[in-house]
């Protein structure tokens, strides 16, 4: 296919501000009580974001304001009102009518769960999520959170301590992650933080949480860079060294293909991690990966790409996208039409990539965190698709274990230096969605990938799903 004829793909452009307007108070200065304690997934901005002075506050949010206003109804916002006017009754009341209509909403029923404290002694944590400029990735983490949240809760919470969320928007933005770190490291209520999304922002925001001494677990940053960064800093995500290998190992030995070329993003520290270490494994394994295609450059052409590939000997394309570059990916595939293998990695792993990718992507396999049907024995899909009528992503399923990590440290000691201590003891394990959560001594996650093959299907309602493979 010449230049010409080749497929345009439409580039989103997910710029929303979280210009909401409120008090210049201190989220937790009414709302909420001090702890009792003995004796605590890669897109970025180019550029910082100017913030205004005061604006961090209109970035947090326990219930007394909505975060999430694209689809918010009358009930939630009499519920927000309510609540910031400290009617945590009528708070209740309008968060259950509204979670009535919208049932997966999972920041209502934080809220909800929140305005049941009320002014009660509680132990708090906090989640750092990319509302403003990736809501649905926001909103899948948030899932993860107010479950376990509601689960600890309706069981008596942590030795009869309720457990309270307080829910920050970072809009995926380093300059802004860190300055809500800083917010959260200066509140002694916040006892731990899950977040942020992409491994750039937590690499930024980390250093600001690893000087403050409050742990931060992130369930969807997998850059290498990460391992080893910060005593208090940790994910439930395995890291790119992991899904690289997995990947690596199923081309050498199960497609039996020696030579491939990848598609990254050189923008991106997570697709450079996982495109680096896919490179690594595969000549560890005694193939070669003969070209690396950079989607960020602007004069980037999928077709004169591919063409290339096959031409130096390519046999698989590896697609190390991240959520800004997918399209470009998306346009790889479709113009491959089958003739190259195709892999790649989670952040291929999206409703999009079926739906885009269509019949040109079946039989591509991608190396994923988790998938829904991936054990059979997990009590979480149920209990899932029961709180929110339908199926969850892994960004949800590795958000829950995140704080079922940070909820199983707080069940050993309830203050920031006890969940550090904790999530780093040997003897240290705690039950999620995805398994049993153990942590290295890097902070990583003890745990392996998964891979699925898109396969013709009718889950997804696309036509395709994602199938795990079988051992």
């Amino acid at each position: 296919m010449s230049h010409k004829n080749e497929t345009t793909v439409l580039v989103l452009s997910l710029l929303i501000t979280a210009g909401l307007l409120g008090a210049g108070y201190w989220w937790f200065k009414s709302n909420s009580s001090p702890p009792i304690a003995p004796g605590n997934p890669d897109s970025v901005k180019s550029s910082p974001v100017p913030i205004a002075p005061g604006s961090i506050s209109t970035r947090i949010s326990i219930g007394e304001k909505s975060l999430a206003t694209a689809n918010a109804n009358s009930e939630k916002q009499a519920g927000v009102q309510a609540f910031a006017s400290g009617d945590f009754a009528s708070a209740i009341a309008n968060f259950q009518s509204s979670l009535q209509a919208n049932r997966n909403d999972p920041e209502t029923l934080i809220y909800l769960n929140n305005a049941r404290i009320g002014k009660q002694i509680s132990y708090t944590i906090a989640v750092s999520v990319p509302i403003g400029t990736d809501v649905n990735g926001a909103l899948e983490m948030l899932r993860g959170v107010a479950q376990a949240q509601t689960e600890i809760n309706q069981a008596g919470g942590i030795k009869g301590i309720p457990v309270k969320v307080a829910i920050a928007n970072d809009d995926n933005n380093p300059e802004i992650a860190k300055q809500i770190a800083s917010a959260l490291v200066n509140n002694p209520e916040v006892l731990g933080v899950i977040g942020p999304y992409s491994s750039d922002v937590t690499l930024a925001a980390g250093t600001t949480y690893n000087d403050g001494k409050l742990v931060v677990i992130s369930p969807t940053s997998t850059s290498i860079k990460l391992s080893g960064f910060s005593r208090y800093v940790f994910r439930t995500v395995p890291s790119d060294y992991v899904a690289a290998r997995a990947l690596s190992d199923y081309m050498l030995n199960k497609l039996q293909r020696k030579n491939a070329a990848v598609f990254f993003n050189s923008r991106s520290a997570y697709s450079q991690s996982l495109k680096s270490e896919f490179v690594a494994a595969v000549s560890l394994g005694g193939g070669q990966v003969s070209n690396e295609f950079d989607l960020s450059e602007p004069g980037f052409s999928a077709a004169r790409s591919i063409d290339l590939a096959i031409a130096q000997g390519a046999q698989v394309l590896m697609l190390a996208a991240n959520t800004d570059t997918l399209d470009k990916a998306l346009q790889v595939v479709q113009l491959n039409r089958k003739r190259l293998k195709l892999l790649g990695g989670d952040d291929v792993y999206t409703p999009k990539t079926l739906e885009v990718g269509g019949e040109a992507a079946v039989e591509m396999v991608l190396a994923v965190p988790w998938h829904i049907n991936g054990d059979p024995t997990s009590n979480f899909p149920r209990q899932s698709r029961q709180l929110w009528g339908g199926d969850v992503s892994w960004r949800t399923a590795l958000s829950y274990d995140a704080t079922q990590a940070l909820i199983a440290a707080l069940q050993r000691n309830p203050t920031r230096t006890g969940v550090q201590k904790s999530l780093i003891a040997s003897d240290f394990s705690s039950t999620g969605a995805s398994g049993i959560i153990r942590f290295l001594p890097s902070g990583d996650r003890n745990a392996a990938v998964i891979l699925v093959r898109i396969q013709p299907g009718t889950i997804s309602g696309t036509g395709y799903d994602f199938v795990p493979l079988r051992p």
